[in-house]
């Protein structure tokens, strides 16, 4: 059976939507950028800053748990920064994006791609003390390249890393409150 031309440029096409999506290869033009911001999502927390930043800052600047190794790779360390792989479940396969994550205790944690499914995002989460514990405030922006082609894939790309963090923040939600329950039983 013979493949149209057709067939072989939306089959080429297919492939390299799929390569960028995963994160192996990245289009980074600068021509016809395109930025959206990402969040806000803000949440309290019932446990205090530095416990919630001691959650999210662990498995980065200490030893990865054996549960998100198969979510989170550390490639390089530092005391303050470290240089990660982060895999995503995704419709195209596992993406996986590399970002530099800079820790300002306890109230800041920033996120830079490196390499990822679009040129650029920059992240933070933002901590602050309330009366009931925290305040967690997610931003970000994300960029591409492309006019409305770049628009409309930052669309997609921008859902899946919303829902990603938001999965992220449940998680580290789950785990603060659990360890400021189990210190106030303790006092």
């Amino acid at each position: 059976m013979k493949l149209t031309r057709s067939a072989l440029g939306a089959s080429a096409v297919i492939g390299c939507l799929t390569l960028v999506a995963r994160g192996l290869v990245v289009i980074d033009v600068h021509v016809g950028r395109r930025r959206r911001a990402l969040g806000p999502i803000e949440r309290d927390l019932a446990a205090p800053p530095e416990q919630v930043f001691d959650v999210i800052s662990a498995p980065y600047l200490g030893r990865t748990p054996r549960a998100m190794r198969h979510k989170l790779e550390v490639l390089e360390r530092g005391t303050d920064m470290v240089l990660a792989a982060h895999r995503t479940p995704t419709r195209l396969g596992t993406t996986t994006t590399v970002e530099t994550v800079r820790f300002e205790r306890p109230s800041r944690v920033e996120f830079r791609l490196v390499r990822g499914p679009v040129p650029e995002v920059t992240e933070t989460f933002e901590l602050s003390a309330v009366e009931s514990g925290t305040h967690f405030t997610y931003r970000g922006e994300l960029s591409t390249d492309f006019w409305v082609v770049g628009q409309w894939w930052g669309a997609l790309v921008a859902r899946v890393w919303e829902r990603t963090v938001e999965a992220s923040i449940e998680s580290i939600a789950e785990e603060a409150e659990r360890r400021s329950a189990v210190s106030h039983r303790r006092r």
